[in-house]
């Protein structure tokens, strides 16, 4: 049976995904050319151009793409606990360890703020793992967990440091049961004792 064009224009994309992500993560976005993309995936720059309009376009799409296998993973590990705070617990661990993967390290964390602009990385953020986290504070509120009501800008300050604490650990600044400790110790003050 012959292959449509969605069939051949979706085996592009994803030739042209599964490249830039290596080759990103390998890298980094700033050591990495159009040319050496097209060429890694077997292709041309035209189908780059068609189906990404350009590097930072494919950058772009290899990051959402992570992004959402990243919730996928936590809200995976996070439903293995019965409670909230069993999620909040799993849902921390999951994160550190999936930081510390380089294609989440170097695209997703170093690459991605810069590459794509603060306020994009922060939508794209917004759509997915930020959302996990928005999610977990209502129901710590609705159990009456919180010492104050939940918001985006408590949300925020939650996600910054667990972003923190992933670099820390990536860059050895401090050692994976130092930054634990220690953002168990500052999220604590969020909880009601």
């Amino acid at each position: 049976m012959p292959r449509t064009q969605e069939d051949r224009s979706r085996t592009t994309r994803g030739a042209l995904l599964t490249a830039g992500r290596q080759l990103f993560a390998e890298r980094g976005y700033a050591q990495v050319s159009a040319d050496e993309i097209v060429a890694a995936a077997g292709l041309t720059r035209g189908a780059l151009h068609h189906h990404y309009k350009d590097k930072q376009g494919l950058f772009q799409a290899v990051f959402e793409q992570m992004e959402v296998e990243f919730q996928t993973e936590l809200e995976t590990a996070m439903a293995q606990a019965t409670d909230v705070a069993g999620r909040m617990a799993l849902g921390l661990s999951t994160f550190l360890d999936l930081c510390q993967r380089p294609d989440i390290l170097r695209i997703g964390l170093l690459d991605a703020p810069t590459v794509l602009g603060w306020e994009t990385w922060r939508a794209i953020e917004t759509e997915h793992a930020f959302g996990l986290i928005v999610d977990l504070l209502d129901k710590a509120a609705a159990e009456g967990m919180l010492a104050q009501p939940p918001s985006t800008v408590l949300a925020r300050f939650v996600l910054s440091a667990v972003i923190e604490a992933a670099l820390m650990i990536a860059h050895e600044t401090a050692t994976r049961g130092e930054v634990e400790a220690s953002l168990g110790a500052l999220l604590a003050g969020v909880f009601n004792g």
